[in-house]
C-alpha cells in the first residue's frame, strides 16, 4: 500500500489551532513573515509599510542603546514568544532580562513572559490593546508599551497585582520605566522622529546609579 504525508494546510487569519498545530503550519511556511497565536485564534500579517517599519526602526534603536550599556539583557526584534497553551504572539520588540522571568528553549524560541514588549499600532482600535494586552498582562509580561502610530500616542503599560496600569511621563514629557532602571523614553522626540533625541534622553537614564545597581543584580 502506498502512503501519502498528510498534507500541511496553510494558515489562514482566523483560524482555531492547538499551538503545536500553529507551530506545524507556521514552520512550514517559509515565505510567511509574521503569524500570531492569540486566545487560541491565528492572526497573520499583511506586508509592512512605511507607516510601521520607520517606528519599529526607532524602537528598536532606542532598545539597542540600552541593551548595549546593560550586560544581562537581551533584546530581540520580530520574535516568536510562547506564553501558554492559546497564545504565540510575535511582538515587535521585546528587552528580557537573561537570568530572569523568561527563558530560552531547546529549539531557540522564547518561553514565558519577557519582561518588556513593545508592540507598533495602526491605531486604538488596534488587538494590540484588545486581546493582546489582556494576554500579556495575564502572563506577566512586566511592562507593555503600545506606540499608535496615526494617533500619535504611546501607552506604557505596568502590571502591578495583577493589572496594568499607565506609567506617566514627567514634567518634561519622559517615561521611566520601573523594571529597567535608566530606560528612559522622550516622548515627544519619539512622535516627532527626533531618534537623536531619543538617543541622548536614554543615555542621561543610563549615567545613574540605579542602572549600575540594576547591571549588579542582574549579572
Amino acid at each position: 500500500m502506498v502512503t501519502h504525508q498528510q498534507k500541511i494546510l496553510p494558515l489562514e487569519n482566523g483560524d482555531r489551532l492547538s499551538r503545536s498545530e500553529f507551530e506545524r503550519r507556521y514552520q512550514a511556511m517559509s515565505e510567511l513573515k509574521k503569524a500570531e497565536l492569540i486566545e487560541g485564534r491565528v492572526y497573520t500579517a499583511s506586508p509592512v509599510r512605511i507607516i510601521h517599519g520607520q517606528p519599529h526602526a526607532y524602537i528598536m534603536g532606542w532598545l539597542a542603546v540600552y541593551h548595549a550599556a546593560t550586560p544581562g539583557t537581551q533584546f530581540a526584534d520580530n520574535t516568536t514568544v510562547r506564553l501558554d497553551i492559546d497564545n504565540e504572539p510575535q511582538p515587535d520588540a521585546l528587552l528580557r532580562v537573561e537570568k530572569g522571568q523568561s527563558q530560552i528553549d531547546v529549539d531557540d524560541y522564547v518561553r514565558g513572559a519577557p519582561e518588556l514588549i513593545v508592540e507598533i499600532a495602526a491605531s486604538t482600535a488596534s488587538y494590540d490593546l484588545q486581546e493582546k494586552l489582556q494576554v500579556y498582562r495575564r502572563n506577566g509580561v512586566q511592562e507593555y508599551i503600545v506606540w499608535q502610530v496615526s494617533d500619535r500616542i504611546i501607552d506604557w503599560f505596568r502590571l502591578r497585582d495583577g493589572e496594568y496600569f499607565k506609567l506617566q511621563p514627567d514634567e518634561n514629557n519622559i517615561i521611566k520605566s520601573e523594571v529597567f532602571p535608566g530606560l528612559w523614553l522622550a516622548i515627544d522626540s519619539l512622535l516627532q522622529y527626533d531618534l537623536a533625541q531619543v538617543i541622548q534622553t536614554v543615555q542621561q537614564g543610563l549615567a545613574i546609579k540605579e542602572h549600575q545597581d540594576f547591571i549588579a543584580e542582574i549579572t
